[in-house]
């Protein structure tokens, strides 16, 4: 079972596979208490491993999922918003107060944090744990996964809670705390968003050497995962070069795509078989109830119809309910338990080259990438590759294509993020509802959710415009 922070983050110490016992405090005291003396401290390089192997922690739904809610990705029958949480219906609206004030606490902010308080942990313990000459390879090691981990939590976080990467304002805008020690009474402010990014970016690059090249299970990191990581953030920043970059360098060492060929139908993943091949990074959004309703969350009916007859996504990627009318609903999660995967997986990588291509004007190029994840989609014998006549054609349908692709997969609130600040792309969302039309324009303050109120009080944080 998944563990989730009772109370603030700055007032609670988690339960730590055993090694640290709850010790939540009253929130108007715990700034004046010291943190439970008789807790156990971890001592031996076990012990931290130990840590980082609490997957229920690292990989289980840890992952932010207002912005999946928040994005286009699927609909909501009418009748059942009312009994969603505050948060899931007004992320939903995209109402510029997200939290009811009898909320206290979010677990898009609490989660993430509680993964870097994890690594926190294990990075403060480090210089402090002997070590016998055997295991001075595998400190350096947890020492990277620490980083990878907390590097993962931070670009979730800033994904979420500030606006998008502009490189012309990042050094003047708000990002997140970047809370880089384990000590519960540090209070740092809000980080530039600059500054937000080039932490993940150092902490990954810092990891990279130290971690093996592949991982053993994909719920591990690995040299590969921070290529792959490394790419999607270049692209969330708007760096097309160095995403390239990064692609490249993940492609080279894996390049492995499934077959749906040979995939039972509905769904992408069988327990039996546990991970998909493509699987780089497993990890998955916080598991809202919204993705439970069976019959009312739902696929537009136009965009379902864009797929071809003969694309297999269609078919693994979703399935028609008895309901009248008939709506599809997504089931095409990489994870084998149903859960929203948002981990890394080598059909985005292959997307990211190909629309780094093209926006490099190589356009052959980009529909070659294109066109080798496609054929692993298609019924055997009947796909047609893609051509384009240029690199603005390309560049159209390999977002075309991305959209299909990675549906559901947590991409889609970043994508609206990144492409909004180019007027060729930007779109403005709108929902109806019992009569009423609610809308997102591009670039709104609202592409950034508020931080809960008990993080404002207690960090001294400002709250973000709505």
């Amino acid at each position: 079972m998944r563990k989730i922070i009772t109370g603030p983050l700055l007032g609670c110490i988690v339960c730590m596979m055993g090694i640290f016992s709850n010790s939540c405090k009253k929130q108007d005291k715990f700034l004046d208490a010291k943190p439970n003396q008789a807790l156990n401290v971890p001592a031996t390089l076990a012990d931290l491993q130990r840590l980082l192997q609490n997957e229920d922690v690292f990989n289980s739904q840890p992952d932010p999922g207002l912005g999946q809610i928040a994005s286009d990705d699927f609909l909501v029958q009418d009748e059942v918003l009312p009994d969603l949480s505050s948060a899931e219906r007004n992320s939903y609206l995209w109402s510029k107060e997200i939290f009811d004030a009898s909320v206290t606490q979010s677990v898009d902010w609490n989660l993430p944090y509680q993964m870097v308080y994890y690594a926190n942990v294990v990075l403060d313990a480090l210089p402090g744990i002997k070590l016998t000459d055997n295991e001075k390879s595998s400190y350096q090691q947890v020492k990277a996964t620490a980083l990878f981990y907390r590097a993962w939590a931070f670009y979730g976080l800033v994904q979420t809670f500030a606006m998008p990467y502009d490189k012309d304002n990042a050094a003047n805008q708000p990002g997140i705390p970047l809370r880089l020690t384990s000590d519960l009474n540090a209070r740092p402010g809000r980080a530039s968003i600059v500054d937000c990014y080039a932490r993940i970016l150092s902490d990954l690059k810092a990891a990279q050497p130290a971690l093996p090249e592949r991982a053993s299970t994909p719920v591990k990191p690995s040299q590969i995962a921070v290529d792959a990581l490394l790419a999607r953030i270049y692209l969330a920043m708007g760096d097309y070069p160095d995403a390239l970059t990064y692609a490249n360098a993940c492609l080279a060492r894996f390049s492995t795509l499934t077959d749906y060929n040979t995939l039972n139908s509905p769904g992408t993943t069988n327990i039996d078989k546990g991970f998909l091949s493509e699987d780089i990074y497993h990890s998955c959004l916080i598991g809202y109830s919204v993705y439970n309703i069976r019959r009312d969350m739902y696929i537009d009916p136009v965009f379902y119809n864009s797929y071809d007859p003969n694309d297999l996504r269609k078919s693994k990627f979703f399935t028609i309910l008895d309901k009248l009318p008939q709506y599809p609903r997504f089931v095409g999660s990489y994870d084998y338990m149903g859960q929203k995967y948002d981990g890394l997986a080598a059909d985005e990588i292959y997307l990211i080259k190909a629309e780094c291509l093209a926006r490099a004007g190589d356009s052959t190029g980009a529909m070659e990438m294109l066109n080798t994840l496609l054929k692993y989609r298609w019924k055997t014998g009947t796909f047609t590759p893609y051509s384009a006549s240029g690199a603005d054609e390309a560049l159209l349908l390999v977002l075309k294509e991305r959209k299909k692709e990675l549906l559901l997969r947590g991409l889609g609130w970043a994508d609206l993020r990144r492409l909004n600040k180019e007027p060729r792309f930007a779109v403005t969302l709108r929902r109806t509802v019992a009569g009423v039309t609610y809308t997102l324009p591009p670039n709104d303050p609202r592409y950034a959710f508020p931080i809960p109120d008990i993080e404002i009080k207690l960090g001294g944080l400002t709250q973000n415009a709505r």
